[in-house]
């Protein structure tokens, strides 16, 4: 349908996933052409290299490239303005950026004053505002590339759904109002002026107060809404409105206040439609928000920062549904967190002044994002606590400086052997125990020599029938596991490849247990083994805080949000594919590829700690809490295993696997649990002393390796994340030892700290 392909238009604002294209327009291959295709690649982009102009213009027709970069070094193949009209003239160059290159020997004043036209005329570039200079730099032409991406490339994005977004207004079935945050009206679509009998002309540029009222509102109405929305609040509800002709209509209305730069209310929002006995049949088509931060000024009188605007299907629609669209279109396309807001707004309504009081402090706090965090004691109480759960459960200060941390690369090749029967009998033999709890893996990295990722995994992924479900060889699963391990940074202490073999033998263990087996397919089961595998590929031995703190290249790339969370799982993947030796994926089908890759990146993504309590609560409160009533109601079996079935909840259940996998330190026997409390211990040790040496916030002040209790740090680590979250996993997939060497090493941290102890081990007797 019409209004369906201008939707879909205007979504690309948002929801644009597939990746940037790039059009390079070199004559003849060199460094620079060399520089810039591997920056693409880098960067992620789809990159096309054209050498002549009709090649140029032929391949841009066929792929609308969002960047073309042109070559205008070198005139005796071709003139780059020249290129630049050929693809300008073409109907698909609208909002497509043109780069060009120009050569770093000197530029006479004729030559300079040429560019400037040609910069002027046809090209959007970014450096000097001009034009790029020749850098056969990989990072330099990648740099350029993401600010371009990042900057031009977006914005152009968002003008090309502008006028989308108006043709979709224009055919809107809801009456939608824009009005200034003096109340002055910018806007208004064809259902506003066809419900109230007035021309646009006649209310663009009015004040609402000059238009006529109507007396069957109660008299402190406006006054109402008026305190809601200048609160920055939304308010709905029945309003009385008073036609050109001078009748009155009911309507439901809803009026969003929109803030704009500096956090001010710039512009209200009213969406309105009669409300009358055939209103919920309207209501029934659904609607859709769409939020836009480019100017309007070309349709209102001044300019809008940021703007909402509420679209409904175009009435042919409804003539032309079948039952079945029919029944989706019965659906509310709604949060359920923005019917909880609705009910309590309907309310406030006919709510006592105190009770109305109480409910804007619920809606205050159901506003926030921080819904499952617990508050802290204050910072004197426990700063152990305090300052671990501040180191990882937030994204750092935000604060950008001239450091940048740089990762090391260990692509170095290992000696692996060929098939399982090739392992040697030392390490075979250790494997053969790999299905225990307490199976000793640093032990099998003594072994190994720091490669036991390699070795375990040839042996769990061969136990589940991963190579068999993949459709592919153990040769490529081996070359995989190979590229991933080498990818762990063995100088770590903490987050190396032993680290990542410990969290896949966990998982592997919770996938044996029989209630965990039971709520997943085999599809889950190799996505949280290829998850746990991968979950801390390419670690620094740093936390996101550091990152975000040191301004690196990570951070800025991810936006200070779940950096390096992110940064592993898309690294994972670009190692995979990146040659056909090593990619575990080429044999199977698109469809089944997409779900598992949207698995294993929501298992990696669940690791990241800011959200730790939020999987936890969500995972008691949807599974444990409705199994054990069910239990209790003493119901036929097949009730506890339809709860743990549905997708969403085996989501929840992969998600809590790979967290409790990740951290199960505290629930392996003593010694290994001492060894881990070391070496997570060590890296922030050397991470508050890079701090303190960069002049960075020191992110866990605690963490200082002259100072340090470690048994304390233990302690909190326990009582804050693990206790409820392996009570929650337990009570689930019974882990009965678990819970005993969990409850046997807080008893030793305890003991350590009632002696005053700060280290690993109680001092040695005189």
């Amino acid at each position: 349908s019409y209004i369906g392909q201008e939707v879909r238009k205007c979504s690309s604002v948002h929801l644009s996933l597939s990746p940037s294209q790039v059009l390079l327009v070199f004559a003849k291959e060199d460094g620079q052409s060399d520089a810039f295709w591997w920056a693409c690649d880098r960067a992620g982009f789809r990159c096309n290299i054209a050498r002549t102009p009709e090649s140029a213009v032929e391949c841009f027709l066929d792929k609308s490239h969002e960047i073309v970069v042109i070559d205008g070094r070198h005139s005796q193949y071709f003139e780059a303005e020249a290129v630049c009209r050929l693809i300008r003239a073409t109907k698909p160059s609208e909002h497509t950026v043109v780069l060009a290159i120009v050569a770093q020997a000197e530029i006479t004043s004729a030559d300079y004053t040429l560019y400037s036209t040609l910069c002027c005329s046809c090209f959007s570039l970014s450096i000097s505002g001009q034009r790029y200079v020749e850098n056969i730099s990989v990072s330099a032409c990648y740099n350029e590339l993401l600010q371009i991406e990042h900057g031009e490339v977006r914005c152009q994005f968002k003008l090309r759904a502008c006028n989308s977004v108006f043709t979709a207004l224009d055919h809107c079935q809801e009456a939608v109002e824009i009005t200034s945050e003096d109340h002055v009206i910018q806007y208004v679509n064809p259902a506003f002026e066809h419900m109230m009998g007035y021309h646009k002309g006649e209310l663009i540029g009015k004040e609402l107060t000059e238009l006529p009222k109507s007396d069957k509102n109660r008299a402190d109405l406006l006054d109402t809404i008026n305190t809601c929305i200048k609160k920055g609040k939304e308010w709905q509800g029945i309003y009385y409105a008073r036609r050109k002709s001078g009748d009155s209509i009911q309507q439901h209305v809803k009026i969003t206040p929109v803030i704009g730069q500096g956090g001010k209310i710039r512009h209200f929002v009213s969406i309105k439609r009669p409300h009358s006995d055939n209103n919920k049949q309207v209501s029934r088509h659904g609607s859709y928000f769409y939020y836009c931060k480019r100017s309007m000024s070309q349709y209102c009188k001044r300019s809008m920062s940021q703007y909402c605007v509420l679209l409904s299907p175009a009435p042919s629609l409804q003539n032309r549904r079948y039952s079945s669209v029919a029944r989706i279109h019965s659906m509310t396309i709604e949060a359920p967190i923005t019917k909880v807001i609705n009910i309590i707004n309907a309310a406030q309504e006919s709510s006592p002044v105190s009770v109305a009081d109480a409910l804007d402090r619920v809606l205050e706090i159901l506003r926030t994002t921080e819904l499952y965090s617990p508050q802290l004691a204050s910072k004197e109480d426990d700063p152990h606590t305090n300052d671990l759960v501040g180191g990882l459960m937030s994204d750092g200060l935000r604060r950008l400086s001239g450091n940048e941390y740089v990762f090391s690369k260990n692509m170095s090749q290992l000696a692996i052997p060929v098939t399982l029967n090739d392992i040697p009998p030392v390490i075979a033999e250790m494997l053969d125990d790999e299905d225990q709890w307490d199976f000793n893996i640093l032990e099998l990295e003594a072994a190994t020599c720091k490669r036991p990722l390699t070795y375990l995994g040839l042996k769990i992924f061969s136990r589940f029938s991963v190579c068999e479900f993949l459709s592919c060889s153990e040769a490529t699963l081996r070359c995989w596991l190979q590229v991933i391990e080498a990818n762990y940074h063995a100088s770590n202490s903490y987050h190396n490849s032993t680290h990542a073999a410990d969290v896949l033998h966990a998982t592997a263990y919770f996938l044996r247990k029989e209630k965990v087996k039971g709520s997943l397919d085999q599809l889950d089961e190799v996505a949280a083994l290829i998850a746990a595998t991968v979950h801390d590929v390419d670690h620094p031995g740093r936390t996101n805080s550091f990152l975000c703190n040191a301004g690196s290249e990570l951070a800025i790339l991810y936006n200070d949000t779940a950096v390096l969370e992110s940064h592993h799982a898309a690294l994972a993947f670009q190692l995979t594919v990146r040659d056909i030796k090593s990619n575990i994926f080429k044999n199977i089908d698109r469809t089944q590829f997409r779900t598992l890759r949207q698995a294993i990146i929501d298992m990696v993504l669940a690791t990241e700690m800011t959200r730790h309590f939020e999987h936890v609560n969500k995972f008691a409160n949807s599974i444990n809490k409705p199994m054990a009533a069910i239990e209790d109601e003493g119901s036929d079996s097949e009730g506890p295993a339809s709860i743990r079935n549905s997708p969403e909840n085996r989501l929840l259940i992969k998600r809590m696997m790979i967290k409790c996998a990740d951290v199960a330190n505290p629930c392996r026997p003593l010694e290994l649990c001492i060894e881990w409390a070391g070496r997570i211990s060590e890296e922030y040790f050397s991470q508050t002393d890079e701090e303190k040496r960069e002049a960075l916030p020191v992110v866990m002040p605690v963490f200082d390796r002259n100072t340090c209790s470690i048994p304390k740090s233990q302690i909190s680590f326990i009582d804050y994340f693990i206790t409820d979250m392996f009570d929650a996993w337990d009570a689930f997939a019974n882990l009965p030892g678990l819970m005993e060497h969990l409850s046997e090493n807080y008893k030793y941290w305890k003991g350590l700290d009632d002696m005053k102890c700060k280290s690993l081990r109680p001092p040695s007797p005189p």
